[in-house]
């Protein structure tokens, strides 16, 4: 066995009809991650909030590595109108948050949806309005704690919104 380099890899690059809200995330670490998480399971565009870190903050750089450059993102003001313009285009707005109605995330069809927004909230207060939300999605725990980083949920949404969108 032999492992492997960045060199010895070709990745079957594949876009999906994903995109990222992230709702007013403030660790300027969680930021770079989710350009590392989102390119690399092949994200359309990422939505920030106007008080989240900038892409110019020397800690989101560094835990972005090169994939500021290599994925689309904007910056948003208005968390409602944000929202509803993507629902306007076709987007099924679908929170990763615990609530009374969520689905496990393993349950809920995303190959039933032509485009995908994950929301991602907070890391202090979570999502700012979820009666926005078309549905809410959580991932099975099985320890004492009844949540993770955000960036940690984020990855396992991307792994089963992508797993089941790759043959569409």
């Amino acid at each position: 066995m032999k492992q492997l380099t960045h060199y010895d890899i070709q990745n079957k690059q594949k876009t999906f009809p994903i995109t990222i809200v992230c709702d007013a995330i403030r660790t300027p670490e969680n930021i770079g991650m989710c350009f590392r998480i989102s390119e690399s399971f092949g994200v359309e565009k990422i939505f920030l909030h106007e008080s989240s870190p900038s892409t110019e903050n020397r800690i989101v750089k560094k835990t972005a590595r090169n994939t500021l450059t290599q994925i689309n993102y904007e910056y948003y003001t208005n968390f409602e109108e944000t929202i509803n313009q993507l629902k306007k285009e076709g987007n099924t707005i679908i929170g990763i948050e615990i609530t009374d109605k969520s689905i496990n995330i393993q349950d809920y069809n995303f190959s039933s949806n032509e485009k995908v927004v994950l929301l991602l909230g907070s890391e202090r207060n979570g999502i700012e309005n979820i009666n926005l939300l078309d549905a809410t999605v959580a991932i099975p725990m099985f320890g004492r704690n009844s949540s993770m980083n955000v960036i940690h949920s984020l990855a396992i949404a991307l792994y089963e919104t992508t797993n089941q969108l790759k043959n569409i």
